[in-house]
């Protein structure tokens, strides 16, 4: 009964949690690249690790095969020596520890030979996910190059062009107003300089007529 309850919440839970990775990637998908490509990464990461593993599994076969051939071997010079000597029992016992021995070289020849194709076919794997990991990013840097374009020409477009609820952009406003600033001032500027320049006229027309 608590085994279904804990089941029942768990499944809520990641239902829960997909769904909001998929609200996640409909309203930021560039982050949920970026989620997945840290996935990736940590997959890579244990890949890794298992080479690693792999390549200490093959080190372990071969010092394994090489101490039980190097057994087999003694043995077997020891069975010739008994045999040479006429000690029977002794020649027997060798023998079939040379056999015990070689056997386990076998084993050892056999799974050292398998692991080192198994890592050669995992290293060549990784390589190819690291390939294509790498791709993935670069692919995801020109993606954040066209989006970051899309968005500064939204931006521009929204500060520029014109708008369905205002009837100029912010430029043409600001257009607007400097125009009109500039009527006010030149206007006051020549209010202002207006009677000076009258003078000015005056003076000049007197100084014709005397």
């Amino acid at each position: 009964m608590s085994t279904n309850i804990f089941t029942r919440i768990k499944d809520s839970v990641s239902a829960d949690l997909h769904t909001m990775l998929d609200k996640k990637e409909q309203n930021n998908p560039i982050a949920a690249l970026n989620q997945y490509l840290r996935q990736s990464e940590q997959e890579k990461e244990k890949v890794r690790k298992l080479i690693d593993r792999q390549y200490k599994l093959k080190e372990e076969f071969s010092r394994e095969y090489l101490k039980a051939q190097d057994l087999a071997d003694r043995r077997l010079k020891q069975a010739a020596i008994a045999d040479k000597a006429g000690e029977e029992s002794m020649h027997e016992f060798a023998l079939k520890e040379h056999e015990e021995y070689q056997g386990r070289a076998d084993r050892m020849k056999a799974s050292r030979e398998e692991a080192l194709e198994q890592l050669e076919t995992l290293e060549q794997k990784y390589e190819d996910m690291k390939h294509r990991l790498k791709d993935m990013h670069l692919r995801r840097m020109e993606l954040m190059g066209r989006e970051n374009i899309a968005k500064a020409n939204h931006q521009i477009n929204r500060v520029v062009e014109e708008t369905a609820d205002k009837p100029f952009s912010k430029f043409a406003e600001m257009e607007q107003y400097i125009e009109n600033l500039e009527y006010k001032v030149n206007s006051s500027y020549y209010k202002n300089t207006f009677d000076s320049k009258i003078a000015k006229l005056e003076k000049e027309l007197n100084g014709q007529a005397n």
